[in-house]
């Protein structure tokens, strides 16, 4: 057992060894690599000063610019349906036609609606006869005026007269009773034909009215056989062939008015207060990338979608030439009316390595490396939010191909004419600024 012990112990030294040796050798490898690139680096920095430039953060005022995408909508979109039945016989507009309010666009066959129509037509003809109405006259003003009205109230004044004269006799002792209860009987008939004869004037003006309800729905229904524009702008869809039999309510194209159209762009929560509704909004979009629109905010939704914590901004854009269409992708730049003081820089003073911006800042003649964090682009400069203070003097190389490294000794060059001195470019008047949602750069 103690044989087999020592011969474990030395298997397991021997194994150690054979690993910790390749390792070693692999780490000072490695070290003297290290050690040659770092003498090449000594050694190929000059010995001299570098020239540089020197430019001084600045502080501004700017106005911020809030950018958004989203996309454009029609202003109106109708879906045109049949309000009769029928087969259609003539579709005279398609897709991408422009059409203006009113137009025919698509015809039914009248053939059973004119006949229907004309059947009203009719009945309303033998109304109006035997009401004994004029070509110029719509109902009766007074009831009274009737043929068999006035007939029936002749007949009650003879029978009336009658009775009283009968009645006067019969007092004189002139008549026998029954002359007189015959003539009181011809009265009382005489009554009710008269008040039959009114009922029957008040039913036919009546059924007049209905009649006459019934035959202009027959009219319109009519006139509903040829659909027609209910708005200007362009075809979208069409939905119908000629020949095809249309219901009630049936599809057959979609209207869209695309002057102005609605762009709808997602504001950040963070920047509800900085965009008042009548400010102005500046688009572009893909189809035509050197060429920018305009338009106005119009309304703004009230509530913000809990997922992206944004809401929804609405701006009318004119497109009398229709270049734009429903659809499509914009991007937008809106000025807020939010103003801030920001420290900016040259965007040739910094340089980017991984996903880092740095920057190198003069103190005691030689540079000293930072990491700064930017915000927006500012035309030819850029806001820094981290890493650097007003008044800090940041270097510029004057020959781009000769790189600046921290620690370097420096010589500071005359600056260029082009260079703003850095006490006036404080004076300067209020920037807009992009505030992309979120900022590049920003945390």
């Amino acid at each position: 057992m103690a044989d087999s012990s020592r011969l474990e112990m030395g298997l397991r030294q021997k194994l150690s060894t054979a690993l910790i040796l390749p390792i070693l050798v692999f780490s000072l490898s490695c070290s003297r690599g290290e050690n040659r690139r770092a003498q090449a680096e000594a050694s190929a920095k000059p010995s001299q000063p570098l020239p540089v430039r020197v430019v001084a953060a600045n502080q501004r005022e700017l106005r911020r610019m809030v950018e958004s995408v989203g996309t454009l909508f029609a202003y109106e979109e109708v879906v045109v349906s049949s309000e009769v039945e029928g087969k259609a016989s003539e579709v005279l507009v398609d897709v991408g036609d422009r059409v203006s309010q009113g137009q025919v666009l698509v015809r039914i066959s009248p053939t059973e609606l004119q006949l229907a129509s004309e059947q009203q037509k009719a009945a309303l003809e033998q109304i109006r006869a035997r009401l004994g109405l004029t070509d110029g006259e719509t109902t009766l003003k007074d009831l009274r005026e009737a043929a068999g009205v006035k007939k029936a109230a002749a007949d009650l004044s003879d029978t009336q007269q009658k009775y009283q004269r009968a009645q006067e006799l019969l007092e004189q002792g002139l008549v026998p009773r029954q002359s007189y209860e015959e003539a009181e009987s011809r009265h009382k008939s005489a009554q009710a034909n008269y008040d039959l004869a009114l009922q029957e004037v008040r039913n036919l003006v009546a059924a007049l009215n209905q009649v006459r309800a019934t035959s202009e729905l027959a009219e319109k229904k009519l006139r509903d056989t040829q659909i027609l524009a209910p708005i200007g702008g362009y075809i979208k869809q069409r939905s119908v062939s000629a020949g095809q039999f249309l219901r009630v309510q049936t599809p057959v194209l979609t209207l869209v008015r695309v002057d102005p159209l609605r762009a709808r762009v997602t504001i950040p929560e963070k920047m509800a207060g900085w965009i008042p509704i009548g400010q102005a909004i500046s688009l572009s979009v893909e189809a035509y990338p050197d060429r920018k629109f305009t338009g106005k905010i119009s309304r703004m939704n009230p509530s913000v979608d809990a997922q992206t914590r944004s809401f929804e901004a609405e701006a009318l854009v004119e497109n009398s030439d229709g270049l734009l269409k429903p659809g499509f992708f914009v991007r937008a730049s809106i000025p807020s009316n939010r103003a801030e003081h920001i420290v900016s820089l040259p965007e040739k003073a910094l340089s980017y390595a991984y996903g880092v911006y740095t920057l190198f800042a003069v103190k005691d003649n030689r540079l000293v490396q930072r990491e700064v964090k930017i915000g927006d682009r500012l035309g030819e400069e850029v806001e820094i939010l981290a890493g650097l203070s007003e008044g800090d003097h940041v270097a510029v190389p004057v020959n781009p191909s000769q790189p600046l490294y921290d620690g370097a000794l420096v010589e500071i060059a005359p600056q260029e004419n082009s260079q703003q001195d850095p006490g006036k470019a404080a004076a300067k008047p209020p920037t807009e600024g992009r505030t992309p949602g979120p900022a590049k750069g920003k945390s």
